[in-house]
């Protein structure tokens, strides 16, 4: 993906985002989330290029919405931003130990 835009494509229960998610991309899966995520328990953020401070707060927004929805492959560059803004106890993984 060249040009960085967020794509999205739904694979049974999961998620699967690529591109970046900053506040320049996230409005057009804010609009549709309730649709994209419909059915989804799992969001897999290993192909996102970037994120900033907006897509991070829309993953949270997205995990507090009251659906269950794990994040899944967690880059290290998404680890470090999570552990920056103190979210490790926030953010959900597919994973049992905690981000951070």
């Amino acid at each position: 993906m060249s040009n960085g835009a967020l794509s999205w494509q739904k694979e049974g229960q999961t998620l699967k985002l690529s591109g970046a998610l900053d506040r320049d991309s996230l409005l057009a899966l804010w609009d549709t989330r309730q649709s994209a995520l419909q059915g989804v328990s799992l969001l897999d953020v290993s192909a996102l290029q970037r994120v900033d401070s907006a897509g991070l707060a829309m993953l949270v927004h997205l995990q507090n919405e009251g659906r269950p929805l794990a994040l899944s492959g967690i880059t290290d560059r998404l680890r470090t931003l999570i552990a920056l803004y103190n979210l490790s106890d926030i953010i959900v993984t597919d994973e049992s130990a905690p981000v951070g």
